[in-house]
Parts: structure tokens; C-alpha cells; sequence
């Protein structure tokens, strides 16, 4: 028991190691931008790492069968370590995102071999107790990261959010090479090299299609056609090999395993109403509830605080009474509950009446997500559990890709309608010269350029900034013409639509000297005021017509990740058996300790 709990301690170092990666960098973004100029390659930093990891995830679960546990997570930690010292010393946008796919194919092996090796170390009965360890992790690097992050970027700078990596991974590498065995199956077959090659050319264009910016590249565009097409033909090359070769990275015989095809339908559904609540809810509060970009991350806590609660008390219930299926359906009825809850939401929701309803879906996800893997590791061959845990989470990856994409468009065509029947009375009311700054698109466009650098835009001023700007030139064309004499200047100021009336009669009829000119600058100071006093009333009303917008459309978001929830629900009720948790593993097996 004690060498196992050593092996643990190292397995959830490492995997402390890759959550806390992802946590980290995101409050490093700004900066990241602001060094390199690299604004419209900014999202490839995040989506360069997941079509790395999510591709690799599935191999790496079969090589970890094939070979043992310790070797590739040997592996994971020293490419995931390179990776961040190449990411370090990055010089350009374009070499951080390389040197991002060398780290998310380092942890790819952290990911996959920490949720396996539970398996090799404990029987189903007695694994229960330490499933919700492996949630603590990721719930310790959500609060650890974001103020991690922004404290080394904000007080050395950006590059130490990547260096950080190195004292932990030296420690993981050093435990885990000292301590943990081989942790292999036994068994011998040949790396199936077709089936690997085949399943990255499908996984890499379907992630790319899903995962690129579709302002730039709409969903019917040669570009995105052409990706899914190639990922559907190596989609259909990659089952026929799989189904022929004698040891295959993904055996479609786990598919005829209803717990493992149950599973897998539920972990792409969860992932993706996962990643919604998580991502739009971002998104909520920064638009919202007026929150910023570091502040928003940190308001998630209670979803993370609650889903390390709930899995931990529920895997000492369930490790004591022995059965899972209950408890599982009881957290996605949790989950449900907050999900609807979600839907409610609105502009008038405070940051508190929002955190406890997260809290409420974090409660659910406690016991949901790691019984379901518990279930299907459970539920198939010894040999075949590295394989097994590494394809739920491949698909939950998947399914997170999907759902951004999904709900990406989902977002985009709501607020577009959104902001057009709320803005409408607005225009009617705008006078001309504004009606330009006040248009829908232009501060869609705004929003957008503003939360990927970080910032947050304020309306109020860019309204009032846009109804000033005129009053500068004609206050140096009143200058010209009643100081200098310039009579194009005078021709110009009375021909302008925008010049007041009284302004008119004065250049009318006074003459060109010091006192007319002073209070023609006094009459421009006077209409400056009425109309930036007028913007800041627009401003208002924009502002709100842009907060009950995203309220409106994010709330919708919610809407259709609550069916998702609803679907995996049912699925489970009535589709997935529950299996009595083994108390040994397959005792045919021999397990390698060296």
C-alpha cells in the first residue's frame, strides 16, 4: 500500500504539472500580445496545444498497454518540460505556438497515463476513494493559476508563466524515475504505425475546422469543406484499419462493450456542456456584470471548489457501499438542476446569485465525471484500460472542440439578431454624426478585438470621444477665420450641416477680432458639452442594450447545453448497467513491477 500511494503522489504531481499549464497561460495573453504584435494569432497559442493533445491522447493510451505507464510518462514530462523552455525563450507569435504543439504533446502523456494508472494500482472496489484526487488537481491548478500567472507576468514577466514548468517537472521527473515501476501489462504486439498516422490526419482537420476563427473562415468556405472532408475519408480509412489489424490504437471491439459505448457518447456530450458553461460564462461576466478578464477566471472558483467537494465525499460513500450507478444519475441531476439555473440569468444577476448557481453544477460534476470513468475502466479488460481511459478522454476532448464550435455559432447568430432588435430604438434617436459609432457590427467588431487583447472597451467613452471629435476642427476653422481673415475657412463653417445656428449668425455679422473670437470658441465649448452630455446618454442605453444582448444569447448557450446534460442523463438511466466494481484486477494478467 505504501509504494502504491508513492507511485500516486507522482502520478498526481505530474498531472498537477499539465493542469496547471492550462490555467497559467491564459493570464499571460495580454502580455504575450503586447511583446509580439500578434493579435490575429493569438488564439492559436490555446489551439495549437489542444489539436496536439487531443490527437495524441488515444496513442499514447495504447502505448502505455504495450509498454507500461512509467515510460511514457517519462516521455510526457521531459517533451512537456522542452516545451516549456522553447516557449521561454519564444521570439516570435509564430515560434510560441510551435513550441505550444511540443508541449501539448508532452501532455497528452501526462493526461492519458495519470487517469490509467489508478487502475493499475488499485481493483475497482478500493479506486473509488481516490478518484476525486484526480479532480482535486485540477481544481487546486484553477485557483493556483490564474493568480500564479498574473503575478509572475505583472511582476517579472510572461515568459515565467512557461518557466514555473521546470522546478515541478524536475521533481515529477525525479519521482516518478526513482520510484514508480514499469507498470506495463505483459503483453507484446506491434505498434499499429498506419492506424497512428491515420488517426492524427483525422483528428488534426476536423480540430482545425472546428477550432478556426469563422469570421475568417466561414463554415462553408473552400478552406473549412476541404478539412472536414479530409478528416471524414482518414475517419473511414482509419476504422477499416483498426478492424483488420491485429492490435489496433482504438479497438472497435470496446464499442460492443455497452458501458464503454454508453460512456463515450456521454463524455462528448458532458465535455461539450462543460466547456460551455465554463467558456461563456467568461464571457458573461466580463460583458455583463462589468467584470475583467483575470477577475472572471478567478469568479469560477466555486464551480471547481464544489466539484473537488462532491467527487471527493462521494468516492468514500461509493468506495464503502460499492455502488456507483446512483450516485453517478444523481450528479447529472445536480448538474441538470444548474444547468437550468444558468438559463435564468440576466442582467440584473449579481456575481454572487452566478457563483452559487456554478456551485450548484460543480456539485454535480463531482460525482458525475469520475464515476462514469471509474464505470468504464470497470467495465473492460485489464490489458485494454489504458486504451479504454485514454479514448473517454480523447472523446470529452472532442467534445469540448465541438461544443466551442457549436456554440460559437450558437453565440454569433443570437447576438447578432440580439443586437439588431435591441439597438433598433436606439438608431432612431441617434443623430448622424453617431450613428456609425453606435452600429451593431462596429461594436461587435470592437468587443471582439478587445477581448482577445485582454482589455474591455468602454462604450460610454468612445461614444462621447466619436461626438467630440468634430468640435476639434471646427474650433480650429473658427480660429482661421476670425483670427486670420480666412474666408474658406468662414465659407466651410456655414456650409457645415453640424455648426449651430447662433455660431452661424455670428460669423454672419460680427467682425474678425479678438472678443468675436472668443466667443465663437466659447459657442463650440457650449455645443461640445450638449453633445457629449447627449453621447453619454446614448452610451447608457447602448451599454445596456449590449448587456441584456449577451445576457440573452448566452442564456441560450445554456439552454441547449442543458439538453445535452438531459440526453447523457437518459442514456445512463436506462442504457448503462451497473456492474458490480471487481475487487481484484483480472488476476490473468500479469503486472510488471521493475
Amino acid at each position: 500500500q505504501r509504494t502504491k500511494m508513492v507511485i500516486l503522489a507522482g502520478v498526481l504531481l505530474s498531472l498537477f504539472l499539465a493542469a496547471l499549464d492550462q490555467t497559467i497561460v491564459a493570464t499571460a495573453l495580454p502580455a504575450i500580445v503586447r511583446d509580439f504584435n500578434g493579435l490575429e494569432l493569438v488564439s492559436w497559442v490555446s489551439t495549437g496545444y489542444l489539436l496536439a493533445s487531443t490527437a495524441m491522447v488515444p496513442i499514447y493510451g495504447k502505448l502505455s498497454d504495450m509498454y507500461g505507464r512509467k515510460i511514457i510518462l517519462l516521455w510526457g514530462i521531459v517533451s512537456f518540460l522542452l516545451g516549456s523552455v522553447l516557449c521561454g525563450i519564444a521570439n516570435t507569435m509564430l515560434q510560441l505556438i510551435l513550441y505550444r504543439v511540443v508541449q501539448g504533446i508532452g501532455a497528452a502523456a501526462l493526461t492519458s497515463t495519470a487517469f490509467a494508472i489508478p487502475a493499475d494500482l488499485f481493483a475497482p472496489a478500493e479506486r473509488a476513494r481516490y478518484m476525486g484526487l484526480m479532480g482535486s488537481v485540477f481544481g487546486l491548478a484553477s485557483v493556483v493559476g490564474p493568480f500564479l500567472g498574473g503575478f509572475l507576468t505583472d511582476q517579472l514577466s510572461w515568459h515565467w508563466v512557461f518557466y514555473v514548468n521546470l522546478p515541478l517537472g524536475v521533481v515529477a521527473l525525479a519521482f516518478v524515475w526513482a520510484k514508480m515501476p514499469q507498470l506495463a501489462s505483459g503483453l507484446r504486439a506491434r505498434i499499429d504505425w498506419l492506424g497512428t498516422i491515420l488517426l492524427m490526419v483525422a483528428v488534426v482537420p476536423l480540430m482545425l475546422g472546428l477550432t478556426l476563427d469563422k469570421t475568417l473562415y466561414p463554415w462553408f468556405s473552400p478552406l473549412i469543406l476541404s478539412l472536414f472532408g479530409t478528416a471524414l475519408v482518414a475517419t473511414a480509412l482509419f476504422l477499416w484499419v483498426e478492424a483488420h489489424v491485429p492490435s489496433p490504437i482504438l479497438a472497435l471491439s470496446l464499442f460492443r462493450n455497452r458501458t464503454f459505448a454508453i460512456g463515450v457518447i456521454a463524455s462528448v456530450l458532458n465535455g461539450a456542456a462543460f466547456f460551455g458553461a465554463v467558456l461563456f460564462l467568461s464571457l458573461f461576466m466580463v460583458n455583463v456584470l462589468g467584470l475583467s478578464a483575470t477577475e472572471a477566471g478567478t469568479a469560477q472558483m466555486p464551480l471547481m471548489v464544489a466539484f473537488v467537494l462532491s467527487s471527493n465525499v462521494i468516492s468514500q460513500i461509493v468506495q464503502r457501499n460499492g455502488r456507483y450507478k446512483t450516485f453517478m444519475l444523481a450528479g447529472f441531476i445536480v448538474m441538470l438542476a444548474g444547468f437550468a439555473l444558468l438559463t435564468q440569468i440576466n442582467i440584473h444577476t449579481t456575481l454572487w446569485q452566478v457563483s452559487w448557481r456554478m456551485f450548484v453544477v460543480g456539485l454535480g460534476m463531482g460525482p458525475a465525471l469520475p464515476l462514469l470513468n471509474l464505470a468504464m475502466q470497470n467495465a473492460v479488460p485489464f490489458n485494454q484500460i489504458g486504451a479504454a481511459t485514454a479514448s473517454r478522454q480523447f472523446f470529452q476532448q472532442l467534445g469540448q472542440a465541438l461544443g466551442g464550435a457549436v456554440f460559437g455559432v450558437v453565440l454569433t447568430t443570437t447576438l447578432t439578431a440580439q443586437m439588431a432588435t435591441n439597438f433598433t430604438p436606439i438608431l432612431a434617436e441617434v443623430p448622424p454624426a453617431l450613428r456609425a459609432v453606435v452600429d451593431p457590427a462596429q461594436i461587435s467588431n470592437s468587443i471582439s478585438t478587445a477581448e482577445s487583447g485582454g482589455t474591455q472597451i468602454d462604450l460610454g467613452s468612445q461614444i462621447a470621444a466619436a461626438a467630440s471629435a468634430p468640435f476639434e476642427q471646427e474650433r480650429k476653422l473658427v480660429t482661421t477665420a476670425l483670427r486670420d481673415g480666412d474666408a474658406e475657412a468662414r465659407r466651410v463653417l456655414l456650409a457645415s450641416l453640424t455648426t449651430a445656428p447662433a455660431l452661424k449668425e455670428l460669423l454672419q455679422k460680427a467682425p474678425n477680432d479678438q472678443p468675436t473670437l472668443e466667443r465663437a470658441l466659447g459657442m463650440v465649448d457650449q455645443a461640445q458639452k450638449e453633445v457629449v452630455q447627449e453621447a453619454t446618454v446614448i452610451g447608457n442605453k447602448v451599454t445596456a442594450a449590449l448587456k441584456l444582448s449577451f445576457a440573452n444569447s448566452i442564456t441560450k448557450i445554456y439552454f441547449y447545453a442543458l439538453w445535452l446534460v438531459a440526453i447523457a442523463l437518459v442514456l445512463i438511466a436506462f442504457g448503462l448497467p451497473e456492474l458490480p466494481l471487481r475487487k481484484t484486477n483480472h488476476a490473468e494478467t500479469v503486472m510488471v513491477f521493475e
